[in-house]
């Protein structure tokens, strides 16, 4: 039961996403309603996704070493500066399109070097894949990029302690949880 909502959970979060994307006219007509429509499936793809994760039997596939573990902290510190790159814009989005998109495939690798049940492949690797597909019809419906100016210091500096406090809220988060992310 649980694999089953866990891929629920994980279509219908890619479908909400990416319905913009596949179906415009059909999305365009649904108006501002079609926003409220699809903050509900994403919140529901979220609860089904966080349930099914937890109820899943434990099928493991592979058995991580334990350095992966301080690659993946490595990774997730690349993943949150990226969230928030694509919120402050620093310099880096001059280079990188999609920061949200590429935080989001840095996190599900991330946390696929250090979840080797079926489960986690399921969930990250289907949201990793989610975010590279999203990626490819976005470039591919909109050619043209608008390169952000120039980020100051001041941007720099604040992306760069915005990730370090994320970083340290999600361990906190996970440490709540009972998983202790940091070895």
């Amino acid at each position: 039961m649980g694999y089953l909502v866990l891929i629920l959970g994980v279509a219908l979060w890619a479908g909400a996403h990416l319905f913009k994307r596949l179906a415009p006219q059909r999305r365009a007509a649904m108006g501002e309603s079609g926003k409220g429509l699809v903050a509900l499936a994403l919140l529901v793809s979220i609860v089904l996704m966080v349930l099914g994760y937890r109820w899943a039997d434990y099928t493991a596939v592979w058995y991580p070493p334990a350095f992966m573990t301080h690659l993946n902290n490595l990774l997730m510190l690349l993943a949150v500066y990226l969230f928030a790159a694509s919120i402050l814009k620093p310099r880096l989005t001059r280079v990188i399109r999609h920061p949200q998109l590429t935080a989001v495939k840095t996190w599900a690798l991330a946390h696929l070097l250090v979840n080797g049940t079926l489960a986690g492949i399921i969930l990250f690797g289907g949201l990793l894949a989610w975010a590279v597909v999203s990626v490819i019809l976005i470039n591919r419906s909109q050619r043209d990029w608008q390169r952000p100016a120039p980020a100051t210091t001041a941007t720099e500096v604040m992306t760069v302690g915005a990730a370090l406090v994320g970083t340290v809220v999600i361990g906190m988060i996970h440490n709540w949880l009972g998983v202790w992310p940091y070895g």
